[in-house]
């Protein structure tokens, strides 16, 4: 085989990406399950309501690319918690909207600083310039992946 046909993993960049993703993901988890009991995926709901003001489950999905059982899960757990409260969607009866309850807002308000911090920590080695490079380098390589998912 030759040598341009072989896979070397630590070149690939899906698999960098990957490896990177759950990287800082763990780190993530790991100081909003320490610091405020919240999951990545209720993290990152919280984070969109905070944004949008309300949302339905689908949009939340769509929003963060997140399935629909992710979604939900996340989001029972944080209508239970009192952090997000469910109204009817009078364009859709099959759906609700989702939107942050008071104590919603201040637990977002406590966390956001602390999701900042640890972002800057991250990418303290990066300046200005490559970290938007970065960060448009990632925005055109997602929207790449969504044109190639099946219809």
């Amino acid at each position: 085989m030759p040598e341009t046909d072989k896979l070397h993993l630590d070149r690939f960049v899906p698999y960098r990406l990957s490896v990177t993703s759950n990287a800082i993901s763990d780190v993530i988890a790991g100081a909003y399950r320490t610091l405020f009991g919240l999951t990545v995926p209720e993290w990152r709901l919280i984070t969109i309501l905070a944004a949008r003001g309300r949302e339905t489950q689908v949009g939340l999905g769509a929003a963060t690319l997140m399935d629909k059982v992710t979604v939900s899960r996340a989001s029972t757990a944080l209508v239970g918690r009192g952090l997000v409260a469910r109204a009817p969607n009078p364009q859709d009866g099959r759906s609700q909207f989702l939107s942050l309850t008071e104590i919603g807002r201040q637990l977002y308000g406590e966390v956001a600083p602390k999701a900042l911090a640890l972002e800057t920590e991250l990418l303290s080695g990066f300046t200005a310039e490559e970290v938007s490079r970065l960060v448009d380098m990632l925005l055109r390589l997602e929207r790449a992946a969504v044109r190639l998912q099946p219809v």
